[in-house]
């Protein structure tokens, strides 16, 4: 799968994409070295923890000791590399282009926040308070909630294979994000069914993408005006 950009906006300089590419990796590639006792150590210490037995308690758990540094660390952190590779592939894909269109500065902000406040939402969503919250899925989610707010009618390049033969179609992106959300919501409500992943979090990431482009949709435009010279 690969995306046609949908502007004529000549290409600058985009640093934010390949620098949270690098860094998902780097983390990664170190703790995943690091011996067994201290990966688990890592995760359990930097993880976001989900439930509890009431909502005042999770927010005092928050609040103490700055464990509500663990929603943004818990980015940083994968189960194993096809946890990541997953993550990093539709960071590329949807990232160049949203960043194209938004900035770097507020596409990096939209990822740390938008992964942020998913890890939020499943941390007051899911149900037991045993559990951690790992990885950048919220966050690719914030940006692919940016991507369709920004390019509506934008169309997606599929690489189908049929047989001995490779099939290249085009798809309107509402199509087939639109088809994504809706497994979004229908894992969650399966959810431990289709493996440990906390799919509320890829709802609330979602969400927040959309709410957080269409917000900044104004200062976009300027931007780009300024950018084209006019």
């Amino acid at each position: 799968m690969f995306v046609q950009i949908p502007t004529r906006k000549k290409a600058g300089i985009r640093w934010a994409t390949p620098l949270l590419f690098a860094v998902l990796w780097a983390a990664y590639l170190w703790a995943s070295t690091r011996s067994e006792h201290v990966e688990r150590g890592l995760i359990q210490t930097w993880g976001a923890l989900t439930g509890g037995p009431a909502l005042m308690d999770t927010l005092r758990w928050l609040v103490a000791d700055l464990h509500w540094l663990r929603l943004f660390t818990a980015l940083m952190l994968h189960a194993d590399w096809t946890h990541l590779l997953g993550n990093l592939i539709f960071l590329l894909i949807f990232g160049f282009p949203a960043e194209r269109s938004m900035g770097s500065w507020r596409f990096l902000a939209l990822f740390v926040l938008g992964g942020a406040f998913a890890n939020l939402v499943a941390v007051f969503a899911v149900g037991s308070p045993q559990r951690l919250v790992i990885g950048a899925s919220g966050a690719v989610s914030a940006v692919i909630g940016a991507y369709l707010a920004l390019f509506p009618r934008a169309k997606l390049g599929l690489v189908l294979p049929l047989g001995l033969f490779l099939e290249f179609i085009r798809a309107p992106a509402a199509l087939l994000i639109g088809g994504w959300l809706v497994l979004q919501v229908v894992f969650t409500y399966i959810g431990p069914a289709f493996g440990a992943v906390a799919w509320i979090a890829h709802l609330g990431g979602f969400l927040f993408g959309a709410v957080f482009a269409l917000s900044a949709k104004a200062a976009i435009a300027r931007r780009m005006r300024k950018d084209r010279g006019f």
